[in-house]
């Protein structure tokens, strides 16, 4: 969960960076960041998931097959 975290923290300033020097506002760009790395966030948590039960699946077809 540490990893996650300071993943987190490492995109919001990123985001933060880019949408202030795209829109040139604090508030915007504030927002932004806020929410897009939240979701990135939550996304990437999902992605790590859905290959672990593809990974394990592989790993399960591999044992089941006689060798």
């Amino acid at each position: 969960m540490l990893k996650t975290f300071t993943f987190a923290v490492m995109h919001f300033s990123i985001a933060f960076a880019l949408a202030y020097l795209i829109t040139g506002s604090i508030v915007i760009g504030g927002l932004l960041a806020v929410l897009e790395p939240m979701v990135n966030t939550v996304g990437y948590v999902i992605h790590e998931k859905v290959w672990k039960r593809i990974e394990q699946r592989r790993d399960d077809d591999a044992m089941a097959i006689p060798a």
